[in-house]
């Protein structure tokens, strides 16, 4: 009997572990012409990813607009809106599709938002709410270089 509940806990952790690399590790990806990787995702999954980085660009932009304009208030407004709480929208059978490098980059661009806020509620300085843009920007850049986003094609 002792054997059996070993053999089945074996089992359940092999499963676990190919589960966990699948899962939260490798993600969903396929190779790619351009040498990027390709994160396969359902048309509907595509559109939300593409749809919080156009509203990170957004954010970038109305951020560069409140620094030029001495805006600090709509510093803290861009900044926010792109914080941690908006990754929330974001289904955990869509997080399990991306490799855990991707997720890491989103997470911490999403924090860098939130830094970038709070500093610019605490300090009110441009200069360095510019130069945080710029460590963030280059998160976007990085991510963009490493990755792309291709639909799973259906039959």
């Amino acid at each position: 009997m002792c054997k059996a509940c070993w053999a089945l806990v074996a089992v359940l952790i092999a499963i676990s572990s190919v589960l966990t690399y699948r899962f939260v590790i490798h993600g969903k990806v396929a190779e790619s012409s351009d040498g990027r990787i390709a994160i396969v995702l359902e048309d509907s999954e595509r559109n939300l990813v593409l749809s919080e980085m156009r509203g990170f660009l957004e954010s970038v932009q109305q951020i560069t607009s409140g620094i030029s304009n001495d805006d600090m208030s709509l510093v803290i407004e861009a900044a926010k809106r792109s914080g941690n709480n908006a990754r929330m929208a974001v289904p955990d059978s869509l997080v399990g599709k991306l490799p855990l490098a991707f997720k890491k980059l989103g997470f911490d661009t999403h924090s860098k938002f939130d830094e970038l806020a709070l500093n610019a509620e605490q300090l009110g300085d441009p200069d360095h709410a510019l130069a945080q843009i710029n460590t963030l920007l280059e998160n976007c850049v990085s991510c963009h270089s490493m990755y792309k986003i291709n639909a799973e094609i259906t039959q």
